[in-house]
């Protein structure tokens, strides 16, 4: 392997188990399918970014048993990878791990929670992650959290002592990088889409009324669903 490795960090798509939030407001079925588009947009994000560059996409992906599954979500062409235990700081260090040990250059982790992330980040990432010394690139969440993390080397560190879920993810990240004298590239806030409130945050861009994020992706396959299916938000 060379070239960056691109890893989405998802679950199998399944009603009363994805998007529970959301769920709560439209639906478990409709959160699910969302959920599914969510991650092909994603993929598609990944797909965007200038081949010259050198990645190559992944699913890191939970539960065991879901291949099947998840080879007809993502793009052919992408390896998967099973995700290491339940707790969100082993599963990024474990999958930094062994895409790393494959023999990539760098690693970008990603939420599949964010079907208009711009590809233009992604690349953005990847130039960074390939300027000379040890260094970390982080895209913060709009809601405390990221939505990437890159890095050269896994540092363990930078997964500990994290309170995963909370609005101090993005920030307590920084200072564990800080702690070890990791430099640091903070790429332009994004969104995730986890409740009803960043969902209408998502209509608005994909249908051009976006107020707060603008000059995502296309997003294919939200932008579909949501078209025909305007009462998800009300």
């Amino acid at each position: 392997m060379s070239g960056a490795a691109i890893g989405i960090i998802c679950k199998e798509p399944q009603p009363g188990r994805s998007k529970t939030r959301l769920a709560a407001a439209i639906g478990v079925v409709a959160a699910s399918e969302l959920s599914a588009c969510f991650l092909r947009d994603v993929a598609a994000a990944i797909v965007a970014v200038p081949e010259a560059l050198g990645r190559r996409g992944y699913g890191v992906y939970a539960p065991a048993g879901a291949e099947h599954v998840m080879r007809q979500l993502l793009p052919a062409e992408f390896g998967l990878l099973l995700q290491a235990g339940d707790d969100l700081g082993h599963v990024l260090i474990g999958a930094a791990r062994a895409l790393l040990l494959a023999g990539h250059d760098c690693v970008l982790l990603v939420n599949g929670d964010s079907p208009t992330l711009p590809p233009r980040l992604l690349a953005q990432a990847i130039e960074a992650l390939r300027e000379p010394g040890d260094r970390m690139v982080l895209g913060p969440a709009s809601d405390g959290g990221y939505y990437l993390i890159g890095l050269k080397y896994p540092h363990q560190q930078l997964f500990t002592r994290i309170s995963w879920g909370t609005d101090s993810v993005a920030r307590s990240t920084c200072e564990r990088a800080a702690e070890i004298g990791l430099a640091t590239t903070l790429l332009p806030e994004w969104y995730d889409v986890d409740d009803i409130q960043s969902l209408r945050w998502l209509r608005d861009e994909l249908f051009g009324h976006a107020a707060r994020f603008r000059g995502g992706g296309f997003a294919a396959a939200s932008r579909a669903f949501l078209r025909d299916a305007p009462q998800m938000t009300p």
